[in-house]
C-alpha cells in the first residue's frame, strides 16, 4: 500500500515558488541576483489599512470567527460589487477565504467529480490546472496565442466545450500574460456560454484595479447577467492593496454554492485570520486614493521593460492591458547556444541559462502552458528593472 496519495501523481510544484525559492538559495550563498519571478507588490500596505489592524487587536478581535468571515467584511463585499461592478449579491451570497486560492480550491472541492471538464485558457495561472487534478477534474487546455495578445477567441472556447464540461475558468487582467479583455471581447465569450448552460463560470478578477491607459475592466456577469447562477466571481485584497502576506480572498455566487463552500471550509481551516479580516474591511470601505497613483507607478514600470526587452535580440515582448507582468517571447533564441556551452532548446533552458550568466530570475512560459515564452513580475523598483533588463539584453546578445 502506497503511504502518499495517488492524486499528488497528477500534481507538479508551484514554478513561481520555485524560481522565487532558487533566487533566495542564490543570493544567501552571496551570488548578485535580481528575482523576477514573485507575483506580488512591491508597496507596503497603507497605513489606514495596517492601522485598523492594530486597532482590531487592541479591541480584542482576535477569537474565531464565522467560517464565512466576519459580517463587517462580507457586507462591504457585498457593497463592493455593488459598486465597482453593479453587481447585486447580498452578504450572504459572499465567502471568505485564506486568500483566493482557498476560494478556488474550495469551489473545485465542492463541485467536482470524476471525469468533469475544467477549461482553462493557456496561458494560465500555475495553480488552476493542479487544484483540478488535486479536486477529480481534467483540465482542458486551450490556447490564447500571442499573435491574438493572449486572449482566447469565442470559437476556440466553444470547440473545447464538451457534455462533461463543468467550468470555465476566466481571468482578466491575466496572470502570466497581462492580457485584458474589454467589453466586446469578454461578450463574444459569454455569448458561447449561454449556448452551454451546464457550464459555470469561475471568474479570477484579484488584478481588476491594475489595468491601463485607458481600458476599463468588465467581469462577466456585468457584461452578461443571464450569466448570474452559474458564476462565482472570486477576488482579494492582495494585489491592489498589497496585502499578499495577510491571506484574505474573496467571492460572491449562488447560494447554494457557497453555503456548499462554507461547509467544506468548515472542516478545513474554518474562519480566516481575524485581524486580517478586519483589515480588509478597511481595504474595501477605506480610501481608495493610493490605487490609481500605484497604477501610474506600474504603468511607468511595464513601458520600461516592454522597450527594453524589445531592444533584446531574439526577444519580442508585447505590451499587456493589466497585472503586474510582462510575457515575452524567447522563441529568436532558441536553437542558439548560450555563453556556458548549452543549446537552448527550451525556455526552461533559456530562463536557467541567464540565471546562471546574469543572476536574473524569471518564470519559464512552459510552467504556465504556453511557451517559448518566459514571464517577468514588475512589480519592483524601476532601479531594478532597468538592470535586470540590461542583464537580458547582454545574455541575449552573448547567445550565439
Amino acid at each position: 500500500m502506497a503511504f502518499l496519495a495517488d492524486a499528488l501523481s497528477r500534481v507538479k510544484p508551484s514554478a513561481t515558488i520555485a524560481v522565487s525559492q532558487k533566487a533566495r538559495e542564490l543570493k544567501a550563498k552571496g551570488r548578485d541576483v535580481i528575482g523576477l519571478g514573485a507575483g506580488e507588490p512591491d508597496f507596503d500596505t497603507p497605513d489606514n489599512i495596517k492601522q485598523a489592524a492594530i486597532e482590531a487587536i487592541n479591541r480584542g478581535e482576535t477569537k474565531y470567527t464565522p467560517v464565512s468571515g466576519i459580517p463587517e467584511l462580507r457586507e462591504a463585499i457585498a457593497k463592493k460589487f455593488k459598486r465597482e461592478n453593479n453587481l447585486d449579491y447580498t452578504a450572504a451570497q459572499t465567502i471568505v477565504g485564506t486568500g483566493g486560492k482557498q476560494i478556488l480550491f474550495n469551489a473545485f472541492m465542492a463541485t467536482m467529480n470524476p471525469g468533469d471538464e475544467v477549461v482553462i485558457p493557456a496561458p494560465y495561472w500555475v495553480s488552476y490546472p493542479e487544484m483540478v487534478s488535486i479536486c477529480g477534474g481534467t483540465p482542458v487546455f486551450v490556447e490564447a496565442t500571442q499573435a491574438n495578445n493572449f486572449k482566447l477567441t469565442a470559437e476556440d472556447l466553444d470547440k473545447a466545450i464538451t457534455p462533461k464540461t463543468k467550468w470555465f475558468i476566466f481571468n482578466s487582467p491575466s496572470n502570466p500574460s497581462g492580457a485584458a479583455y474589454s467589453h466586446d471581447e469578454l461578450k463574444a465569450l459569454t455569448d458561447v456560454l449561454l449556448k452551454h448552460p451546464h457550464v459555470w463560470v469561475l471568474t479570477d478578477d484579484m488584478y481588476e484595479h491594475l489595468t491601463y491607459g485607458d481600458f476599463k475592466f468588465a467581469t462577466p456577469v456585468e457584461v452578461e447577467p443571464k450569466l448570474y447562477e452559474r458564476t462565482l466571481t472570486m477576488n482579494g485584497v492582495s494585489k491592489a492593496y498589497a496585502m499578499t502576506g495577510w491571506r484574505i480572498g474573496y467571492a460572491a455566487g449562488p447560494l447554494p454554492l457557497i453555503k456548499a463552500m462554507d461547509m467544506i471550509q468548515g472542516q478545513q481551516t474554518s474562519g480566516a485570520c481575524s485581524i486580517a479580516q478586519w483589515a480588509a474591511v478597511e481595504a474595501l470601505n477605506g480610501t481608495q486614493d493610493f490605487i490609481p497613483e500605484n497604477k501610474k507607478i506600474f504603468e511607468g514600470r511595464r513601458d520600461l521593460v516592454v522597450s527594453m526587452l524589445n531592444q533584446a535580440t531574439g526577444i519580442e515582448c508585447p505590451s499587456p492591458e493589466g497585472a503586474f507582468y510582462v510575457y515575452p517571447s524567447c522563441k529568436g533564441l532558441i536553437g542558439k547556444t548560450a555563453p556556458t556551452g548549452k543549446v537552448i532548446e527550451t525556455d526552461e533552458d533559456f530562463v536557467s541559462e541567464l540565471l546562471e550568466s546574469e543572476g536574473v530570475a524569471v518564470v519559464h512560459g512552459s510552467a504556465f502552458g504556453l511557451g517559448p515564452n518566459f514571464r517577468i513580475s514588475y512589480a519592483t523598483s524601476e532601479a531594478l528593472l532597468e538592470e535586470a533588463c540590461k542583464r537580458i539584453q547582454r545574455f541575449c546578445a552573448a547567445c550565439k
